[in-house]
C-alpha cells in the first residue's frame, strides 16, 4: 500500500485496530479468573504454568508466524491466530482434567504467536515511516482498550452467569475480530500460495540478527509481565479487592492513556530515550506493588506499570521495524515477539516459584523483578553502542 502520504487514520487502520481490540479482549478475559478455575481442578500448584504454557507456545510457533507472513501474507496469518481464540474458548468448558487444561492452554498460544506478527507487519507496510512510532502506539492503544475490556467484562460474566458463559463469550468476540480480517486487503507484494514446506525453517529463518538490540530490551522488560499477569490475581484478594480483574482495569486506562503520546515522543526525539524512561517507570512499578499494604497502593501500581508497558511498546515495535530488512520484516518482528513470550513465560514461571503461594512472599517477588527490570536501563545507558542506521520503509 502507499506510504507516500503522511496519512494513517484510513479505513483499513481503523479496521485493524478494532479487530485487535477484540482478539485483545478475547483472550485476555479470561486470565483473572483461570487461577481458581484451575485451582477447583485441583491444580494449584500449576498456576505458574497457565502463562508459562500459554507463551511457550506462542514463541515456538513465532518462527512459523514470521516465515508465513513473509511468504503468504499479513492477512492469512492474522486470521489463523484469531481462530485459534475461537477453537480454543470453546473447548474449555468441555475440559475437566488439570492435564487437559493445561495442554490447552498450550495450543491457545498459538493465537498470539500468529495474530500480533501478522498485525505489527500488516501496519509498517501501510503507514509513513515517520509516524510509524504514532500508528503502533494507536495499534497497541486498541489492543490495551481490548485488555482493559476483557477482563472487566469476563469477570462481571463470570460471576453474574457462570465460567462456561464467559469462555462461549471469548469464543465471539474472537470470531468478530476474524469477520473484520476477511474483508481487509492484502499489503505482501509477490505472496505465495500456501504449501506445507513452508513449515520447514531453518536455523537462519529462527531469529533475525539486526533487531538483537530490541530483543535484549523486549525480554527484560517483560519479566515484569509475567510476574503481574501469575500472582496478581492473588495479591488482589490478599489485599482485599474482590474484583480480580480491577488491577488490569486501572493498568489498562493509564497504559491507554500514554501510548498515542508515547509513539509521537518516539518519532521525534527516537525509541532509546523512552524506552530507557519506560523501564525506569516500570521498575518503579514494582517497587509500589512491594510496598502495597492496600487496594489504593495496589491500584497505584497498576496505574503506574500502565503508564511504563504504554511507553515500552509502541516504541519497542517500531525501534524494531527500524532495524528490520523489509524483505525479512515478519521474522524481525518474530524475533521480538520471541522474546516477549519468554520474558512473560520465565517471569511467569520464577514468580509462581518465588511466591509459591506463600503471602509473605509477595513483596519480595515484585522486589526481584524490580531489579531484573532495571537491567534494561543500564543496558541502554552503559552497554548498548548505537549505530547509525537508515531506518527501512
Amino acid at each position: 500500500m502507499d506510504q507516500s502520504t503522511d496519512r494513517i487514520y484510513n479505513l483499513h487502520f481503523i479496521m485493524l485496530c478494532l479487530s485487535n481490540a477484540l482478539f485483545s479482549a478475547s483472550f485476555n478475559m479470561m486470565i483473572p479468573e483461570l487461577p481458581a478455575y484451575l485451582t477447583k481442578m485441583g491444580g494449584a500448584d500449576y498456576k505458574g504454568y497457565i502463562i508459562g504454557l500459554f507463551t511457550l507456545m506462542a514463541g515456538l510457533s513465532r518462527p512459523f508466524s514470521g516465515k508465513l507472513t513473509d511468504t503468504i501474507g499479513r492477512v492469512p496469518v492474522m486470521i489463523f491466530g484469531s481462530l485459534v481464540c475461537v477453537v480454543c474458548s470453546l473447548i474449555y468448558p468441555l475440559i475437566s482434567s488439570v492435564a487437559a487444561f493445561l495442554l490447552l492452554r498450550f495450543f491457545h498460544g498459538f493465537s498470539t504467536g500468529f495474530k500480533p506478527t501478522g498485525t505489527s507487519a500488516y501496519v509498517s507496510d501501510i503507514v509513513p515511516v515517520t509516524r510509524r512510532g504514532e500508528a503502533m502506539g494507536m495499534v497497541g492503544l486498541f489492543s490495551t482498550i481490548g485488555m482493559a475490556m476483557g477482563p472487566a467484562i469476563g469477570g462481571y460474566v463470570a460471576v453474574r452467569w457462570n465460567i462456561n458463559v464467559m469462555f462461549q463469550l471469548s469464543a465471539l468476540f474472537a470470531l468478530l475480530s476474524v469477520v473484520i480480517l476477511v474483508g481487509m486487503k492484502e499489503t505482501l507484494h509477490n505472496k505465495q500460495r500456501f504449501r506445507f514446506s513452508l513449515l520447514k525453517i531453518s536455523p537462519d529463518e529462527i531469529f533475525e540478527p539486526l533487531v538483537w538490540a530490541p530483543v535484549i530490551i523486549c525480554f527484560i522488560t517483560y519479566f515484569s509481565y509475567g510476574a503481574i499477569l501469575t500472582i496478581v490475581p492473588d495479591f488482589s484478594a490478599f489485599l482485599g479487592v474482590t474484583n480480580k480483574g480491577l488491577f488490569f482495569t486501572f493498568f489498562t486506562a493509564s497504559s491507554i492513556g500514554i501510548r498515542i503520546l508515547a509513539g509521537r515522543v518516539s518519532d521525534k526525539y527516537g525509541r532509546l530515550p523512552v524506552l530507557k524512561v519506560s523501564a525506569l517507570t516500570m521498575a518503579v512499578s514494582m517497587l509500589v506493588l512491594g510496598f502495597a499494604t492496600n487496594g489504593f497502593w495496589l491500584l497505584t501500581g497498576a496505574v503506574v506499570y500502565g503508564i511504563a508497558v504504554g511507553l515500552n511498546s509502541p516504541a519497542i515495535t517500531a525501534w524494531t521495524i527500524d532495524l528490520s530488512n523489509p524483505q525479512h520484516r515478519g521474522r524481525a518482528l518474530a524475533s521480538m515477539y520471541i522474546a516477549l513470550e519468554a520474558g512473560i513465560g520465565l517471569g511467569a514461571y520464577f514468580s509462581a516459584m518465588i511466591y509459591h503461594n506463600k503471602e509473605e512472599r509477595f513483596p519480595l517477588t515484585f522486589y526481584v523483578f524490580a531489579g531484573i527490570t532495571l537491567l534494561a536501563t543500564i543496558y541502554l545507558s552503559f552497554i548498548y553502542k548505537p549505530k547509525k542506521i537508515q531506518v527501512s520503509n
